[in-house]
């Protein structure tokens, strides 16, 4: 029978590859994020790939397979694009990029969301308006 050594080198090589995995395996979705910082899951539509967030500033990008679009409570429309970034704290998105909402002929930008009690506040940049948690329990698709 041969004798079978392994290297210090493989050893090293195999703990890299477990540690690897298992700290893609522990990582929380984007939900659960959301959900840490005190927001429903439904604030992000359904089908994000991946994010990125810098815990310690709060800037994160959220990744979809491409544009989203859907309407909130039959009047008003918003539309996700395949990138959405801003910064996240307790209980509010700031900063916000890459989500619009159609109000009366045009789109424009939502800016912000804050919650506030059992509402979230959507602002944009002249404007705001409040809807109940209740409507984002799920994710929209």
């Amino acid at each position: 029978m041969g004798s079978h050594t392994i290297s210090v080198a493989s050893i090293r090589y195999l703990t890299l590859i477990c540690l690897f995995q298992s700290s893609h395996a522990d990582k929380p979705t984007a939900y659960e994020i959301l959900q840490r910082y005190n927001f429903p899951i439904g604030v992000l539509p359904k089908g994000v790939t991946g994010y990125d967030l810098d815990e310690s500033t709060g800037k994160f990008s959220a990744y979809l397979n491409g544009s989203c679009a859907f309407s909130l409570e039959g009047s008003y429309q918003l539309n996700y694009k395949p990138t959405i970034k801003g910064y996240v704290s307790k209980g509010r998105l700031s900063k916000l990029e890459g989500v619009k909402v159609k109000l009366f002929f045009i789109w424009v930008d939502i800016v912000e969301v804050d919650r506030n009690g059992d509402d979230l506040d959507f602002s944009v940049a002249f404007a705001s308006a409040g809807f109940s948690v209740d409507s984002f329990e799920e994710c929209p698709q």
